[in-house]
């Protein structure tokens, strides 16, 4: 073992030590890793001793997700006076990030399952309702039970919507039956894609592993989920009973340039074929057949096990009505500044999370870093002031390669590296980001729900 080695091995050793994880070596670890990075390289990491400001603003929030409840602790701690109201029906809080571990058989679905009241502040008042129709003329929101909320400053963190029927044959109701897998978009569902995941690993035959057209949540969730599934074979032996195929929509298989050479590299070195330019169209669960639309015409494989990637999209409330973009790329997605995060028609509204159409960031890190930024400039807004706070892009995947090992990727709206760990190479394979995915990163989520980070 080398230095280098030595020093993470003691430090992680320290951070999963019998008494527990020690705060320094927390945000080490968790911080640096992935969740923490953005806010504390923008300066915007909570100390504790800013004062409240003062106001009477009546501000809603849409969506209970990892954003909005994120954004609701920190409006709430750093605003005195302001009439909160958070909307959103859910009472289960999903740790999202874990559904990949769940679907390959690495944790149990208890991990991820949690309850949003835990994270609500007293302060925030919760609606438990859906927004139906947005009204930014008149500063308002319809929900489904017919209700008008009005307000003076709007934050929409509503995450994306998985469109299952985008994809002919396809529904949510067959994951984990007749070798249909999806990863998308609850512990259920992932628990389920698991049962079909252990057949195939046990039986093999041909695996064919999917991804759409479009913005998707976790981009590296599909690429996670293959590996996964070749390192579970060779685990158990029977990786020689297999085909396995990569079908990207696209010429390149993840969006930063180094982590996609790796993986056009690791994919046939490890005997899993890619068939580029072939997003899927359709299922046919009883023959077991799929149909990709490509460049030379439609395509039909057969597949003993299929993990389908839904196409993604905006909730169709946000998606149909004038906050959302009207031109491509972002089309449909909220129209936010990219830096600011502040909607570039009403300069009321602001995002963060999977809703902002900006390049990057449909992650949890990116919500991460986007929140303080998010939430700084609404702030700035209700006093008046011009925005200081920026999101540079930030994003975050620890790209899991096999069992045991994975690749810490950072980088920000250039596609250019920002380590913040310094002794992991981000780009080599290492046992530090799978133990951090594994053991380190829920923490953190939880601190950041509540504020804390």
């Amino acid at each position: 073992m080398n230095h280098k080695d030595k020093q993470i091995q003691s430090a992680v050793q320290r951070a999963l030590g019998d008494k527990g994880l020690s705060r320094r070596d927390f945000l080490r670890l968790s911080g640096g890793g992935a969740l923490l990075a953005g806010a504390a390289t923008s300066g915007l990491l909570y100390s504790g001793t800013a004062r409240a400001v003062s106001t009477n603003a009546r501000i809603v929030i849409v969506g209970a997700g990892a954003a909005g409840l994120s954004c609701a602790t920190r409006l709430n701690r750093e605003l005195e006076g302001a009439q909160i109201t958070l909307i959103d029906r859910r009472e289960a809080h999903y740790y999202q990030p874990g559904l990949t571990l769940v679907a390959t058989g690495v944790w149990e679905t208890t991990k991820t399952l949690d309850n949003n009241r835990r994270y609500i502040p007293s302060g925030v008042h919760w609606m438990h309702d859906m927004v139906a129709e947005y009204d930014p003329d008149n500063n308002r929101v319809i929900t489904e039970d017919g209700r008008t909320v009005e307000y003076d400053y709007l934050m929409v963190t509503t995450g994306l919507q998985v469109n299952y029927d985008q994809v002919e044959g396809m529904s949510k109701e067959l994951i984990g039956q007749r070798g249909v897998g999806c990863v998308y978009d609850t512990p259920d569902v992932a628990q389920r894609t698991w049962r079909a995941v252990d057949e195939f690993v046990d039986n093999g035959g041909v695996g064919l592993f999917t991804r759409p057209r479009g913005d998707i949540k976790c981009a590296g969730a599909p690429l996670k989920v293959t590996m996964l599934t070749e390192s579970r074979m060779k685990e158990r032996g029977t990786r020689d009973r297999a085909e396995m195929h990569y079908l990207p929509p696209g010429a390149s298989l993840f969006s930063q340039p180094d982590a996609d050479d790796f993986l056009s590299k690791n994919f046939p070195e490890r005997g899993i074929e890619i068939h580029w330019d072939h997003p899927l169209t359709a299922i046919d669960p009883d023959a077991k057949t799929a149909t990709f639309e490509t460049p030379l015409g439609d395509e039909t494989l057969d597949y003993d096990f299929i993990h389908v990637v839904p196409p993604m999209s905006a909730p169709d409330s946000l998606r149909e009505s004038e906050l959302a973009a009207q031109e491509a790329p972002f089309k449909g997605w909220l129209e936010v500044d990219r830096h600011t995060l502040q909607h570039n028609r009403y300069a009321n509204v602001f995002g963060a999370g999977d809703i902002n159409g900006v390049p990057i960031g449909k992650t949890a890190a990116s919500v991460k870093s986007q929140v303080p930024v998010a939430v700084e400039n609404m702030i700035q807004a209700i006093q008046g002031r011009e925005n200081s706070a920026s999101y540079d892009g930030y994003t975050s995947c620890p790209l899991i390669t096999e069992l045991g090992k994975a690749i810490l990727v950072e980088f920000d709206y250039d596609l250019k590296m920002k380590p913040s760990f310094p002794v992991i190479s981000p780009y080599e394979e290492h046992w530090v980001p799978w133990v951090m995915k594994d053991r380190l990163l829920l923490a953190a989520y939880r601190a950041m729900l509540r504020g804390r980070i």
